[in-house]
Order: structure tokens, then sequence, then C-alpha cells
């Protein structure tokens, strides 16, 4: 058994409707919030459009598919942390014009550079709830991977 630490579920509809991002990811689909008025995609979500200030938004499915904008690795230092530490969170610039920040998975550190091709993947918090996540499709540079 790894001792990993806890990674709990995030109170949903706490400030903002984000209902939708969970039901879309536990049917294993990455939805995120449209402006309607100037046909663009925000995240994270918001009451209303962050380029409009309207209610006109709606959830809509992305590609999953996006370019490394930044990343990191975190090291979580003291005794008996094993498992996904050291872990690799990166800024992940997707294909819809919208940033979103998440962990890479499956993918070794190497591979993380910035302009890397990823695509969706999914990782687990606690209780088997799903997370967007995305793993390494190419290097910057390479044609495959």
């Amino acid at each position: 058994m790894t001792d990993l630490p806890s990674r709990p579920v995030p109170k949903t509809n706490l400030y903002v409707p984000s209902q939708p991002f969970w039901d879309g990811a536990r049917s294993g689909e990455l939805v995120l919030q449209f402006c309607l008025d100037t046909n663009r995609f925000q995240h994270p979500p918001h009451p209303l459009s962050l380029y409009t200030g309207s209610q006109n938004v709606e959830w809509r499915p992305v590609s999953g598919k996006g370019v490394v904008y930044a990343s990191t690795v975190v090291r979580v230092p003291g005794p008996g942390v094993t498992g996904r530490i050291p872990l690799a969170v990166a800024t992940v610039e997707l294909d819809e014009g919208v940033r979103i920040i998440a962990n890479i998975i499956e993918s070794p550190f190497e591979t993380i550079q910035i302009g890397s091709l990823v695509e969706l993947a999914w990782d687990r918090l606690d209780g088997g709830v799903p997370y967007p996540a995305f793993r390494i499709v190419s290097r910057q540079g390479s044609v495959d991977a």
C-alpha cells in the first residue's frame, strides 16, 4: 500500500456552479464554460462571462488536446511519502484557447517541456472521483511520442 496524501473531492457549487464540470468528468468528458456572446471558452468557471459580464454562458465539451504552456515538478518532503510524489504539474493551453492547470501523469518528467503536445487523461481524487489530468503525446519538435 502506498502512503499518498489525501486528495479530497472539491465542494461543488460553493461559490460558482461547477456541477456540470464534475458530471462531465464522471462520464469521461472534459466540459468547460463557453461564452455564447464571444464564442470563447473560459476556465475556471465563473457565474458570468469573463468577456462580456453576461450570464450567457453554457457548458460544452472540449477536445482534451493541447500544449504545455508551463510546468514544474512538485516534490513533497517528509518521511513515508511515496507513490505519485514527486508530481508533475502543468499549465496546459487547450486547442480551444483556454488554459487549465493539471497534473501530468503517465509521462516521464524529462518528456515534459514547454510546447509538448498533451492529451486528456484521468486521475482520481479520494473516493475514485475522476479529475482531468494530461499525458504527453509528443515532445516539442518531434513527430511521434
